[in-house]
């Protein structure tokens, strides 16, 4: 007994349904002359709207984006490379700072390298120099001596000579 009565209100249901939808096209096409359009060519202009659209999306949308996001890649690709290059440029700017730096260093080094042989050198020759005047003193004490001794015999003889000379005058007289 409950499935005939499901049946009937089913079918009752769809023939509500069916009446219900006659008149609410009948209710269209009133309402579609009151304002004076023309179903058929409505339905015309919107195949050509979709036909319009379809064109326009495959020949200018779709290429539009294409090239879009071409462009959008290369501006990427370019920010990429100006920040690589940016680092390349920090790489660069520390190792010259690096290479000014032992540069620098290596400078003082040989620079110290440089006094330290200089004040070598110089005490060397100061040395040098020093012996050379201590030879040349001692050669100048020793001719000094040596005329003293020179100068003394000679004076010896001179005074030998001397009292000779006179004690012959003495004698003389």
């Amino acid at each position: 007994m409950q499935s005939f009565y499901s049946f009937k209100t089913r079918n009752a249901l769809t023939i509500t349904t069916f009446s219900t939808l006659q008149r609410l096209q009948q209710f269209m096409n009133d309402l579609l002359t009151v304002f004076g359009v023309n179903w058929k060519l409505l339905l015309a202009q919107g195949i050509n709207f979709a036909l319009l659209l379809a064109i326009l999306s495959y020949f200018l949308y779709k290429p539009i984006l294409r090239i879009i996001d071409e462009r959008r890649e290369k501006v990427a690709q370019g920010v990429r490379t100006a920040e690589e290059a940016g680092l390349r440029l920090k790489d660069a700017q520390t190792k010259s700072e690096n290479i000014v730096g032992n540069a620098s260093r290596e400078a003082e080094s040989l620079v110290k390298t440089a006094r330290t042989r200089a004040d070598e050198r110089g005490a060397e020759i100061l040395k040098t120099a020093e012996m050379r005047a201590q030879g040349i003193l001692a050669d100048a004490s020793a001719r000094a001596e040596e005329d003293k001794r020179r100068a003394l015999k000679e004076s010896e003889k001179e005074i030998t000579r001397a009292a000779m000379i006179a004690a012959e005058k003495i004698l003389r007289k």
